[in-house]
């Protein structure tokens, strides 16, 4: 689960924080968005870096122990994220998504984006238990989604995932 909270201030996101971890009964599954301080202080697994955000490198230096994803566009973002000891990339959008319908990767240019990429690639945008298999068929090691878990429906879309993604790879 990744905590993102941009409108927050530091104070906020720590206590937003501190709560997520607490519900979740630790952080071995959180990472803190841009701020490896906050994850290292509330023991969260790790960070994730925006593509115009902090450097991996200087992360990995000043924070060792935390897991390091970055959000990734394009191949030769993915490139560099191997180059920059990212530990796995979250690539996106793969379908249409509200306010970023421009910039949709669709199946074939995922697929040659994945095609021998040297570190784990989750993909993110317009995810949903039908497709998931699929783009995990193609070698996305795994799947992120934003809106299916904003809905109070959230408990019935992980269980709906869970299953999907169960079922087997390329369903």
């Amino acid at each position: 689960m990744q905590v993102r909270a941009k409108e927050l201030t530091s104070r906020g996101l720590l206590a937003l924080v501190r709560g997520v971890i607490a519900e979740a009964g630790g952080g071995e599954r959180i990472l803190i968005n841009s701020r490896p301080d906050l994850a290292e202080l509330t023991g969260a697994a790790g960070v994730h870096l925006p593509e115009s955000g902090l450097d991996p490198r200087s992360v990995r230096r000043s924070f060792p122990g935390l897991l390091i994803g970055v959000s990734r566009h394009d191949r030769s973002g993915l490139e560099r994220a191997r180059d920059e000891g990212a530990d796995f990339a979250i690539v996106g959008p793969v379908y249409p998504t509200p306010g970023k319908e421009d910039r949709e990767l669709g199946e074939a240019r995922l697929r040659d984006m994945l095609l021998g990429a040297a570190l784990p690639v989750l993909v993110v945008g317009g995810i949903t238990p039908s497709n998931a298999p699929r783009l995990r068929g193609i070698g996305a090691r795994g799947v992120a989604a934003i809106r299916p878990f904003a809905l109070s429906e959230a408990a019935s879309s992980a269980s709906a995932f869970r299953a999907a993604l169960d079922g087997g790879i390329g369903a």
